[in-house]
């Protein structure tokens, strides 16, 4: 693989659950001059640590540019980036849809069926829908959509983890990358 070819990376990132730490680590992207294709954050089981995972466009150079940087950062306590075969990648998208009619609400229904789609509102006037899949299953039915009259749409970024038995904190990784926590020193 040439390695200025420019690819969607996905990045899992331990950080200190307190104000300002996002911040921090978005700036360093726009510093750097690297645009986050998408970004979710959330804690984790440990109230005082927080997973932001990000996706960003970037050849292999910039990547381990990106990686050393977000690394030295304080609040950081984890850095990895998530290879497609050994990660599973999901995202939220709700789509509030017109459906004047009966017959409209139920062929949405029936698409929100196929694709295992939840029914999550229903109006005289709109049904809205959530859907939980990747890039290829959320474009799809969105294309499906857009003919009833697409009204609202909000996609909450991608989530991802390594499949199986590998995880951030794994034994077998470099340990003192993955202390965090309270022993974290």
């Amino acid at each position: 693989m040439n390695d200025t070819t420019i690819t969607r990376h996905t990045l899992s990132v331990l950080v200190e659950n307190s104000a300002g730490v996002l911040s921090q680590v978005s700036r360093l992207f726009s510093r750097k001059g690297y645009n986050i294709e998408s970004l979710a954050v959330g804690t984790t089981d440990d109230p005082e640590v927080s997973r932001i995972t990000i996706e960003v466009m970037a050849d292999t150079k910039m990547m381990d540019q990106i990686i050393n940087q977000l690394r030295k950062l304080f609040p950081v306590y984890s850095v990895q980036e998530l290879l497609p075969e050994r990660s599973i990648r999901r995202e939220l998208v709700m789509f509030k849809v017109k459906a004047e009619t009966a017959d409209k609400r139920n062929e949405l229904i029936q698409i929100a069926n196929i694709f295992r789609a939840s029914i999550i509102d229903v109006s005289v006037q709109s049904l809205t829908l959530a859907l939980i899949g990747n890039e290829a299953k959320a474009d799809a039915i969105q294309k499906l959509l857009e003919g009833f009259g697409i009204l609202e749409l909000v996609r909450t970024g991608m989530v991802a983890l390594e499949r199986g038995a590998y995880t951030i904190s794994d034994e077998n990784k470099e340990k003192a990358e993955f202390n965090y926590g309270k022993n974290f020193i």
